[in-house]
C-alpha cells in the first residue's frame, strides 16, 4: 500500500484499513471513517475514542505496565497508550511521517519519532524506563505548582502528556485520564502544597492542619512532560514513603512570595 497523504483525502478504504487497526473494533472504525475524509481526521477521531475508551477502565493503568488490561487479550497493541498506538500504527504500518502524525497526537516531530520508538520496544517487550532525571522532574513539578498557585490552567495543561493519568489510593481525590481532567482534578487540591521529595523523587505534599502528611503526589516525567501522577492519602500508605521537604532555589521562593 502506497503511504497515504495524510492532510488530503484518502480512499474509503483506506481510511477504513487504518480505523479498523487502530480501533480494532468494526463498529467505532466505521464510526472514525464518517467522521473523517482525511487520515488525519480519521486518526484524530481514533484517538478520541481510544482515550474515551481509557478514561472508563475501572482501573487505570500505569504507563510503564507491560501487561494487557482486561478483555484486551486479542490484541497486541492495548498494551500501547492511545498515542503511542496511533504514532506506532500510523508510521510503521502506513509509512505516514512523523511531521504529518505530530499535529495529531499533539507533540513535535522529535518527540512523536521517540513515542513510536517506545511503542516498538514495548511490543517487543524490550522497553525499559528511561534513566530518571531528577533535576528535570523537579523544574516540571514545582512549574506544575506555580501554574496551579497562579491559576493559569493552561499552563498545567501544557505540562501534562495528553495521555497522563491520575491514579489515587482512596477518596480524596477521583481518578482521571487526559490534560484537561487531570488539571482540572488537580487545579485546587495542589495549590495547598509544599515541595517534597517522595521516595527520592520530586513531589508535592499536602498537609493537615496539625502538619501531618495529608496527601503525597508522586510525579512520573518523560519528555518534559507528566505523564502518570499518583495522589497517596492512605493512612498506612503515607506511612512507608519516604517523605522529605524540598529544599526550593531562592527564584521559586520569589515566585511564591509574589503569588
Amino acid at each position: 500500500m502506497n503511504a497515504p497523504d495524510a492532510g488530503t483525502t484518502a480512499p474509503a478504504d483506506v481510511r477504513a484499513a487504518m480505523a479498523g487497526r487502530l480501533l480494532g473494533s468494526p463498529g467505532e472504525a466505521r464510526q472514525a471513517v464518517r467522521m473523517g475524509a482525511t487520515p488525519q481526521d480519521v486518526a484524530r477521531t481514533c484517538l478520541d475514542l481510544l482515550r474515551s475508551r481509557e478514561a472508563r477502565r475501572p482501573v487505570l493503568r500505569d504507563p510503564w505496565d507491560r501487561s494487557l488490561p482486561p478483555g484486551a487479550e486479542r490484541d497486541a497493541l492495548d498494551v500501547l497508550t492511545p498515542s503511542e498506538r496511533v504514532a506506532f500504527v500510523l508510521h510503521d504500518e502506513f509509512s505516514i511521517p512523523y511531521d504529518d502524525i505530530a499535529p495529531v497526537v499533539e507533540r513535535a516531530p522529535a518527540a512523536t519519532r521517540r513515542l513510536a520508538a517506545r511503542a516498538r520496544h514495548r511490543l517487543e517487550g524490550t522497553e525499559e524506563m528511561p534513566a530518571p532525571d531528577p533535576a528535570r522532574q523537579r523544574e516540571v513539578v514545582l512549574a506544575f505548582r506555580s501554574a496551579a498557585r497562579s491559576g493559569d490552567h493552561a499552563a498545567l495543561r501544557a505540562l501534562l502528556d495528553p495521555d497522563v493519568v491520575l491514579r489515587s489510593d482512596g477518596p480524596a481525590t477521583a481518578p482521571a485520564h487526559g490534560a484537561r481532567p487531570v488539571a482540572r482534578a488537580l487545579a485546587e487540591r495542589v495549590r495547598a502544597t509544599l515541595p517534597a521529595l517522595v521516595d527520592g523523587a520530586a513531589g508535592l505534599l499536602r498537609a493537615a492542619p496539625d502538619g501531618r502528611p495529608e496527601t503525597a503526589f508522586r510525579f512520573t516525567v518523560l519528555d518534559d512532560r507528566i505523564t502518570a501522577v499518583d495522589a497517596l492519602s492512605d493512612e498506612e500508605h503515607l506511612a512507608r514513603l519516604e517523605l522529605t521537604p524540598m529544599e526550593q532555589h531562592p527564584a521559586d521562593k520569589e515566585s511564591e512570595d509574589a503569588g
